[in-house]
């Protein structure tokens, strides 16, 4: 059994090169001027159109403070705009401003141009074959537990 590859080390291998491609993707796309985690905000407002603060914070599987900050830095460069929502003034609802959708744009072709760098390094007959693994790894996962509130 010495010689075998055992589960937890390949789990761990692909832990830290998932850390280091989110890490490579995220410099890229902040180079081009947003962020994955701000490009990921902007993707839920453009896909779902507006939303209360609280409803995007949970779209994204966040705590509503931590989004907080991010929605104000966003609205500060003009990305998204933050109106009372009717029924509760203290409450906000976002929504995508059109200087947002053009960084999105921009931000999601320097993300998508990185993943093709980084996968295009593998021949389709590779691509397809890790395609069904990512798949059957995907479907051992445990349903995720739902965030505090």
């Amino acid at each position: 059994m010495s010689g075998q590859t055992k589960p937890v080390e390949v789990g761990l291998r692909y832990l830290a090169l998932g850390h280091r491609l989110r890490k490579v993707v995220d410099e890229r796309m902040t180079a081009g001027g947003l962020s994955l985690a701000r490009t990921k905000i902007l993707q839920v407002l453009d896909r779902s159109g507006p939303l209360s603060q609280s409803s995007l914070a949970e779209e994204l599987g966040h705590a509503p403070r931590s989004v907080t900050q991010s929605v104000e830095a966003l609205e500060r460069e003009g990305l998204v705009v933050r109106t009372p929502a009717p029924q509760d003034r203290r409450s906000k609802i976002v929504s995508l401003a059109p200087k947002g959708a053009e960084a999105l744009a921009a931000g999601e072709a320097a993300g998508e141009a990185v993943l093709r760098e980084i996968f295009g390094a593998l021949g389709g007959e590779d691509l397809a074959v890790l395609a069904g693994l990512l798949d059957e790894v995907a479907e051992s996962l445990p349903a995720p537990v739902p965030a505090a509130r």
